[in-house]
């Protein structure tokens, strides 16, 4: 009996599902996302590729290895401020800093217009209102010592307190905790006798780091999604038992894999950005696969543009994100993200008469214009329909109709207020929507310290094949890939169901250079048992447990820290670093700074300071193959559906230009453009100068001709 490996994402938009069969068959679906009821999109999907595949649901979900979930309702409980009324318990004196927060309030130079327009910012709603927060007497100092023993009178006064005023959680984050745990520990345990059931995040279990404010953020945020979060977990997981899914739920983190139902019930913080960061995870695996370590992932689907960069083989990380302006201590894999998808709104300035795009988006309701919901606002999609790009009668492969009048009537008012032509004007949407995806792209990269020429561009999401060619033409890269065919399009639910089982520890341990061996190594040792601990309660074998080691460094004196790898410490085992390995270490941190900050910007005769220890436990949830096709080198009958009419900016006019059924296009055969590839959920527009091929795993590549 054939058994599966399932991933499901849920976008703003449509909620995805692909099924890996034991035989390394592909299955995917898309199904609207059901706002504010999540679950019921994902279920929905999952009944689509089950009735594809000839199974009732309960037989579908009893075949199921390994089931991963990207769930985007901590993400939505804190744009739409829908979150847990949040009790903050912090060291007397100190209960003013997530209001202070950091002077740049989260806007950094990614984002010109709020950067050049910093002094009408202002700083958001807070999170936590005064009212909510309570200092309690105790102190620990910067070397983990007690100075002042936890009052604990005042604690459960503290609590009593916010309990009265109707707290949903709690977030507890004290002085140099991560120093010495003891004081919040207790704080948690008298929280949890006093209020059974409540959630109670500790910044010691979450973010043990150096870094008041990112850490108080991080525990916050954590309480504030903790509750809507967990409740959807557990019903979402019940319900699944119910239909005959028998093993462990996982869900995609932030982190680049996949983490236990029951860990992301206790650190709901780690699914935030899970969706996006899957579409990374897939890209890393299928890269392996093709030998390509160098990649740009870009995922364009109806409300979001989002990048990911893989440099040799390995995801580029972050250890501070931001949300609503708030910056917060996680680490996880480094994805920027535009407000540049298919529903992205295009309007013009009522001042100065320019056509803008974005970032506000008509989402899954009512959607673009020729969705006939009722927008008169045009959006990429209306572009891309009134352009020739999208086949109205077979969006979704058929099972959607678009209304291609209602698009036109939309871009026709805008066409007016600038003075341009219909098509002109949905050229132009297009390419400005296609120039910012470029922009973002180049200043990721370069920020990396890397050079995008040097890099192939894998082009997926709905939107996203649709306006690769023209984006990765401005990066001046040689090659885009769509990948695995029709799977281009559910991107990130493949990479949910690739995903490995990930835990990320981390210890903070300031140190200056000369570096104690000793004390180096035992660190890192207990970070090493800590994290087989956690795989062993998620009933992962010591085996199959691999263990990679990195180190965060700067010069001493300044803030900026530099992620060094150790590679020679990978292992299963007890973690030993030789004073050999110690003396690379330095010579490893000079070449990465000077990769990001420029040749000759390190400083070889300052003392160089290790402040971050950092683990990632990896266990593969299963080894997968997928199928290879045989070279053919004629197309097959069929495969050309007929012609369309389709505007071609660089042409400056419209062409009647040949339509392909992208599944019948298999390996080695070519397409040249100007052309339009369908696919069940995504088409290619191959623009002028430009190449479609297919390779053994169904990849489409597009090439660009001088």
């Amino acid at each position: 009996m054939d058994h599966y490996q399932v991933g499901v994402d849920i976008g703003g938009t449509f909620t995805d599902c692909v099924v890996i069969t034991s035989r390394g068959e592909l299955i995917a679906a898309k199904s609207p996302s059901t706002p504010p009821s999540f679950a019921t999109g994902m279920l929905n999907a999952m009944g689509l590729v089950a009735e594809r595949m000839g199974l009732d649901f309960d037989q579908f979900c009893s075949r199921i290895d390994v089931l991963a979930h990207g769930t985007t309702v901590g993400t939505n409980a804190l744009i739409q401020r829908r979150g847990a009324k949040v009790g903050l318990i912090t060291t007397k004196g100190h209960e003013d800093i997530i209001h202070i927060m950091r002077g740049s309030r989260g806007i950094d130079s990614r984002n010109l217009n709020q950067l050049v327009h910093f002094p009408e910012s202002q700083k958001p709603t807070p999170i936590v209102p005064k009212r909510y927060i309570r200092g309690v007497s105790e102190r620990v100092d910067c070397h983990g010592q007690v100075v002042v023993e936890l009052n604990e009178q005042e604690v459960l006064a503290a609590i009593d307190e916010l309990l009265a005023i109707g707290v949903e959680s709690f977030a507890v984050c004290l002085l140099w905790s991560f120093k010495q745990p003891r004081h919040e520990l207790r704080i948690a345990e008298l929280i949890r006798q006093r209020a059974p059931g409540l959630f109670v995040s500790c910044s010691v279990e979450l973010a043990p780091k150096w870094g008041e404010y990112e850490r108080m953020t991080a525990t916050v945020l954590n309480a504030y999604i903790g509750p809507v979060t967990s409740n959807y977990l557990r019903q979402l997981d019940q319900r699944l038992k119910q239909a005959g899914y028998r093993h462990p739920l996982q869900i995609t983190s932030c982190g680049g894999g996949s983490i236990s139902v029951d860990r992301a019930i206790q650190a709901p913080l780690l699914t935030l950005d899970s969706g996006p960061v899957s579409g990374v995870t897939a890209s890393t695996f299928l890269g392996q696969l093709i030998g390509c370590e160098n990649i740009i992932t870009t995922d364009m689907g109806g409300t979001s543009f989002d990048v990911g960069i893989i440099h040799k083989g390995r995801p580029a990380y972050n250890s501070v994100a931001n949300v609503a302006q708030y910056e917060y201590f996680i680490p996880k894999v480094d994805i920027q993200a535009i407000g540049s998808g298919g529903g992205s709104l295009a309007r013009v300035d009522a001042l100065t008469k320019a056509l803008r795009v974005g970032p506000d988006s008509a989402g899954a309701d009512p959607g673009p214009a020729c969705y006939g919901k009722g927008n008169l606002t045009p959006t990429v999609t209306d572009a891309d329909v009134v352009l020739g790009y999208i086949d109205p009668d077979n969006f979704l492969g058929g099972r959607i109709k678009l209304d291609r009048a209602k698009s036109l009537e939309a871009i026709e008012r805008v066409a007016k207020d600038i003075g341009l032509s219909v098509m002109e004007t949905a050229a132009g949407i297009a390419k400005i929507a296609e120039f910012k995806m470029a922009d973002i792209i180049r200043k990721t990269t370069v920020e990396k310290g890397f050079d995008p020429r040097d890099f192939t561009v894998f082009a997926f999401g709905g939107a996203g094949p649709v306006h690769a060619g023209v984006f990765s033409r401005e990066l001046g890269v040689q090659k885009v890939l769509i990948p695995l065919n029709r799977i281009a399009s559910t991107w990130c639910a493949f990479g949910a169901a690739t995903a490995d089982i990930l835990h990320v520890h981390e210890q903070v341990d300031i140190q200056s250079s000369p570096f104690k061996l000793a004390h180096v190594n035992q660190l890192l040792a207990q970070l090493a048992t800590h994290a087989s601990a956690q795989m062993k309660k998620d009933g992962v074998s010591a085996s199959k447990v691999k263990l990679t080691f990195s180190i965060d460094m700067r010069h001493r004196g300044q803030i900026n820290e530099v992620e060094v790898d150790l590679p020679a410490l990978a292992a299963r085992g007890k973690p030993q670093l030789s004073s050999a390995g110690l003396q690379a270490l330095n010579q490893a941190f000079y070449e990465r700074y000077e990769a990001i900050y420029g040749k000759g910007s390190s400083y070889a005769d300052a003392r160089l300071e290790v402040v971050t220890f950092r683990v990632r436990a990896r266990s593969a949830t299963q080894e997968l193959q997928l199928l290879r096709s045989r070279r053919k080198r004629s197309l097959p009958a069929g495969t050309l559906t007929g012609h369309r009419s389709v505007y071609w900016s660089d042409l400056k006019k419209s062409v009647k230009t040949p339509i392909y059924d992208g599944a019948k296009l298999t390996h080695g055969l070519k397409v040249s453009g100007p052309a339009i590839v369908e696919t069940t959920d995504t088409n290619i527009v191959v623009q002028p100068k430009q190449e479609l091929r297919v390779d053994a795993l169904g990849n489409f590549e597009l090439h660009f001709m001088s």
